[in-house]
């Protein structure tokens, strides 16, 4: 039997699906995350071969492997990449393309061989989609250079926002109260509710910031401020690597931009005028990518 490998290897978890040429599909598999730059490389190639070893209990060998993977850059290693290409052959595989997570996201959501990926979890970039592979970028520079628009600078901006109400006269709103809870912070004495903020704020890594940006759903102007200046920071990115009239589809990915997100349908009101479409399983976009890869265009079949 003919059929591919789409995987899905992200920080968290590893996904990975055998698909046949008619888009059915054969197996899944699931394992620890395959990132390589936020686990040791062995430990990442390992859960990608259990993920993928799971997903194959069929007959013969994959067509093609396509693989969308957080921290491509670390392949760049040639002890890394040595050691992957090690796990490629043990498992049978003859064909295989590692892509980011970006390009397979993409995929996920449309057919369009061009476009832009606009991506906003715990930090953001957007990328030019070009034959159905990341020719630009803009952003994705981390939180201590970028991250605009990311949860990371939504969690930043709403202790701000509390620590400058806490500075002020007057009641506390809604999001200063919901930041101060979630920092486990006392607002009785607001003089020590605002040191003591700064104190929780600075004793964890700083991307732990973003474990505040929920709270800027909440009904609150200053909340309400922060949602805006982030969908313009974050519409600012995705425009930057797209060519002047061009008409071509926008997918966002990331759990700031999801469907109902306060960011993502100020996101979306934004673009109004594009095709806006939502990416939330970069697995199937692999998949299909690898039936591409090894049937064609006109024979590869999306998975279902």
């Amino acid at each position: 039997m003919k059929f591919v490998l789409g995987v899905d290897a992200g920080g968290t978890s590893t996904r990975a699906l055998a698909v046949a040429a008619d888009g059915t599909v054969l197996g899944a598999g699931r394992a620890g995350g395959a990132n390589p730059n936020s686990h040791p490389p062995a430990e990442a190639a390992a859960n990608l071969a259990a993920a993928i070893r799971a997903a194959t209990g069929v007959p013969g060998r994959a067509s093609a492997c396509v693989i969308g993977m957080a921290g491509t850059a670390k392949l760049t290693d040639p002890a890394v990449a040595a050691l992957f290409e090690r796990t490629w052959s043990d498992l049978g595989l003859d064909r295989v393309v590692v892509l980011t997570d970006a390009e397979v996201a993409f995929a996920a959501a449309t057919d369009a061989p061009d476009g832009t990926v606009l991506i906003a979890g715990t930090g953001s970039i957007a990328g030019r989609i070009r034959k159905r592979r990341m020719v630009a970028t803009e952003g994705g520079y981390g939180w201590l250079l970028g991250d605009e628009g990311s949860g990371f600078w939504l969690g930043r901006e709403a202790v701000r926002a509390t620590l400058a109400a806490l500075g002020r006269d007057g009641d506390l709103g809604p999001l200063a109260t919901a930041v101060l809870a979630e920092a486990g912070v006392d607002a009785t004495d607001r003089k020590y509710a605002w040191r003591r903020l700064i104190t929780v704020a600075n004793a964890e890594p700083p991307v732990r910031l973003a474990r505040f940006a929920p709270l800027v759903a909440v009904d609150d102007p200053a909340a309400a401020d922060i949602v805006e200046r982030a969908a313009d920071l974050l519409v600012a990115t995705a425009l930057a690597t797209r060519e002047p009239g061009e008409d071509t589809p926008v997918v966002l990915v990331g759990s700031v931009l999801g469907d109902g997100t306060r960011v993502g349908e100020r996101v979306r009101a934004k673009l109004a005028g594009l095709e806006v479409r939502t990416s939330s399983d970069g697995v199937l976009g692999a998949a299909w990518l690898a039936a591409v890869e090894a049937f064609g265009e006109a024979a590869a079949r999306r998975p279902g």
